[in-house]
């Protein structure tokens, strides 16, 4: 049973990424070639890691990479493999949704782990971290990791297999609300957010502070959505609000004003065009973990350590 809806489970942490370990390869979304994969295997290869790749990573069906049992029961494995230290997923799409009354919860937390994803992937994070308090973070993929430009993977590494806690800072970005807050991080891409509402795997937001991006979103939808949030209540315990990349979703400025109307009317801090995302540079967040924001520096500074 979840928990209620009210209740936030205890951080729950994973064991940190040493050198030299096990990372295991997941499509949980769509599709994803051997060519399209190699490059960010290489390059995780290059930085002394060790991979197993899931026997149905390369699978295909129609938009989804292979039947939903096979994509939970790869899932499943590399949790209970205990060779494997963390998961990586390879990309989005879409099809997680569709896994998330398959996944055996109880099974993740009882072999809590590392697991790195964004845009479809928000959903897996999230219904994760709302059953079992396991710390999930957000951040760049294996397809895409040999494209990021600046430090993308060596940040997120570091975020992984660090024992002291991390600050994140100047992100970059704008401030348009200024002031500074604290609560546990949570967010990811807008449109699985708004999926995910009204469902079991929805994570309470009370005291949070809500990171949100998108892709290819014209700006009626990022409204539409934005709206759907505010109408369901689910925004009004936030304290905080940060506005990632919405790649190819129209004027930016427009995207603030959105964003901006929300979080005037919750009166919280508010900083937009953070580089974390679908774009370039893709900084990785740690979801569920108590975090304080200040938009006058532009820094997120973790008030504690997201591995043991």
């Amino acid at each position: 049973m979840p928990p209620s809806e009210s209740r936030r489970l205890p951080p729950l942490k994973p064991p940190r990424l040493r050198p030299g370990d096990q990372i295991g390869v997941v499509s949980p979304a769509g599709p994803v070639s051997e060519s399209q994969l190699k490059p960010g295997l290489d390059l995780l290869r290059s930085r002394g890691f060790r991979l197993r790749v899931a026997p149905h990573v390369y699978d295909r069906r129609k938009y989804l990479a292979g039947d939903d049992g096979d994509r939970v029961s790869d899932l499943h494995q590399m949790f209970l493999d205990r060779e494997t230290k963390a998961i990586f997923c390879t990309r989005g799409g879409y099809g997680t949704l569709r896994l998330l009354q398959r996944l055996d919860y109880d099974l993740v937390r009882d072999h809590p782990k590392i697991i790195v994803g964004y845009s479809d992937i928000t959903a897996l994070l999230m219904a994760i971290n709302r059953m079992t308090g396991l710390i999930t973070f957000h951040g760049p993929m294996v397809r895409g990791l040999s494209g990021l430009e600046g430090d993308s993977l060596e940040r997120l590494l570091a975020m992984v297999s660090g024992a002291d806690p991390v600050r994140l800072g100047p992100m970059g970005g704008i401030s348009l609300i200024p002031g500074r807050t604290s609560g546990p991080l949570m967010g990811g891409n807008l449109s699985l957010i708004c999926h995910l509402t009204g469902t079991p795997f929805f994570p309470s937001l009370e005291g949070s502070i809500l990171f949100v991006e998108d892709r290819g979103e014209p700006l009626y939808r990022i409204d539409r959505m934005l709206t759907h949030l505010v109408l369901t209540g689910r925004l009004k315990g936030i304290v905080g609000l940060m506005g990632g990349e919405f790649v190819e979703c129209g004027d930016s400025s427009a995207v603030d004003y959105l964003l901006m109307t929300v979080a005037s009317d919750l009166n919280i801090p508010l900083a937009t065009r953070i580089p974390a995302g679908h774009g370039p540079v893709n900084l990785a967040l740690p979801l569920g973990i108590p975090v304080s924001f200040d938009t006058a520096s532009m820094t997120l500074s973790l008030q504690e350590s997201c591995v043991v």
